[in-house]
């Protein structure tokens, strides 16, 4: 069975300013590997409605899952579920059951649930929630298009909601090798090496520590015995070559 494919969008000015550190698409790669999702491709978009419904648009037409951070928030700038509304032609409005949970979190704090807080209960017409046990504000799904949080804690609350979920392929496995060896000197039995697995994904890694100019070479793939075989071949290109 081939692995479900995935991409992730990430929303937000203060990414591309170099104001935020985004440690989300880190995270959710992780957790895909071991649920059997590959993750295909990484975008980053401003906080801008045509940008973000083509990307949403462009995404959900390529791969099985899209995951979405950022821009669900309270202020003027967190447009993101209008625009995944937009890209999937759905009305939005706010929702009751959305509403109900914010009403509950926000009572139970002794705060407000002023008109800005409201507008984290705006859900697109046929959308499914996502549960957000930090704060209650809710993601939701929309076609194959999972729109979550940009708070680092509250992705990755939602993530582990909704994983469970989905259909996930075989484990995706990986070995890795150090070879104290240039790249350049290691490209063509490395590519020999990539024409005789095909099945598998070879990357290649380059490091310098100190005066040593050296290679990583990384071996992904879902059938542990063909990762093994690959290694032990790319063990012999250097005997002094280090796990």
């Amino acid at each position: 069975m081939a692995n479900p494919t995935a991409a992730m969008l990430v929303i937000g000015d203060e990414i591309l300013s170099g104001r935020t550190r985004d440690t989300n698409t880190h995270y959710l790669a992780g957790e895909l590997t071991k649920h059997g999702i590959r993750l295909g491709e990484v975008r980053v978009v401003p906080d801008e409605r045509a940008a973000i419904i083509a990307a949403a648009r462009a995404l959900s037409g390529a791969y099985d899952h899209v995951f979405t951070s950022g821009g669900i928030g309270p202020t003027h700038d967190d447009i993101t579920a209008e625009c995944i509304a937009a890209a999937f032609d759905a009305p939005i409005d706010i929702r009751e059951d959305a509403h109900a949970l914010l009403r509950a979190h926000y009572d139970a704090n002794g705060q407000e649930l002023n008109a800005a807080r409201l507008r984290m209960a705006r859900i697109p017409e046929g959308a499914r929630l996502i549960d957000n046990p930090i704060s209650a504000a809710p993601g939701f799904v929309l076609g194959n298009v999972h729109v979550m949080a940009g708070v680092p804690v509250i992705f990755e609350a939602m993530v582990a909601s909704v994983l469970p979920g989905l259909t996930g392929g075989p484990p995706i496995l990986s070995q890795s090798l150090r070879i104290d060896r240039g790249e350049g000197e290691i490209a063509g039995p490395l590519a020999a090496l990539a024409e005789d697995f095909p099945d598998l994904s070879i990357g290649s890694y380059p490091f310098m520590k100190g005066a040593i100019h050296g290679t990583r070479i990384v071996i992904r793939g879902t059938q542990a015995a063909r990762i093994d075989a690959a290694m032990i071949r790319l063990a012999a290109l250097a005997p002094e070559a280090t796990a």
